[in-house]
């Protein structure tokens, strides 16, 4: 997976004086030029009694390369995101496709909504990785074909996996990557456990760590109040 923070306008400050306002008017921009260190408290109050619109006054931009499946999963998160995504209409796409590494858990054991995955066997493991590149080798040739043959590249792309990477934008705020990493990781610190796939997770893993840098207060307090989205 590629998540790379290509474009951002995210700090802590914007939370102070986005939430100032209401008492402070025009003076809330003063926060810009004040230590957030110092207000921390304001951040955590909000977080905690789920005051979220003063969350919403910043912007990240993310480059993400990943498999169709994690992008069919990830578009379900729409209030507060922006997507733009590589076109199988207009281009020619690339032979990327996903094969899970060894460490990636293979066997699902329990029913839904009560489950856990554990390791699969080194013949299950072997057995994964020789069927999907098979099958992905069969799907891209086809498709090749088809494209040599005069077929749009739109009617053509449909034999392709949805292991095949595609890459996109994703632009949001705070507010709305809370909410999605609430949902899409797990993390000791969460009030309300999330069972997400692997993969997924992964670039959700990636984001929080670029986020946690840009605004490391709201990222604390994100934690501290049990990682749910206020």
């Amino acid at each position: 997976m590629t998540v790379e923070l290509v474009k951002h306008s995210a700090a802590d400050t914007d939370v102070l004086w986005a939430a100032r306002v209401s008492t402070a008017g025009e003076q809330s921009l003063d926060e810009l030029n004040k230590d957030p260190e110092r207000s921390k408290g304001l951040i955590n109050f909000l977080m905690r009694d789920r005051h979220g619109s003063p969350f919403e006054h910043n912007s990240m931009t993310f480059f993400i390369s990943a498999p169709l499946f994690v992008f069919r999963e990830f578009h379900r998160h729409r209030v507060g995101w922006s997507y733009n995504e590589e076109s199988g209409r207009y281009r020619q796409l690339q032979p990327v496709f996903y094969v899970p590494g060894a460490s990636r858990k293979l066997v699902q054991q329990g029913r839904p909504g009560k489950y856990e995955f554990v390791e699969g066997t080194p013949e299950q493991h072997a057995l994964t990785g020789r069927a999907m590149e098979g099958v992905y080798r069969t799907a891209y040739e086809t498709y090749l074909e088809m494209l040599e043959a005069g077929v749009a590249r739109e009617v053509a792309r449909a034999v392709l996996p949805v292991g095949l990477y595609s890459s996109m934008y994703a632009t949001c705020n705070a507010r709305s990557l809370m909410h999605f990493l609430g949902l899409r990781t797990q993390h000791e610190q969460a009030k309300v456990p999330s069972f997400p796939q692997r993969e997924i997770e992964m670039v959700g893993e990636a984001m929080e760590e670029q986020w946690s840098k840009l605004m490391p207060l709201t990222h604390a307090a994100f934690n501290a109040n049990g990682r749910v989205a206020p």
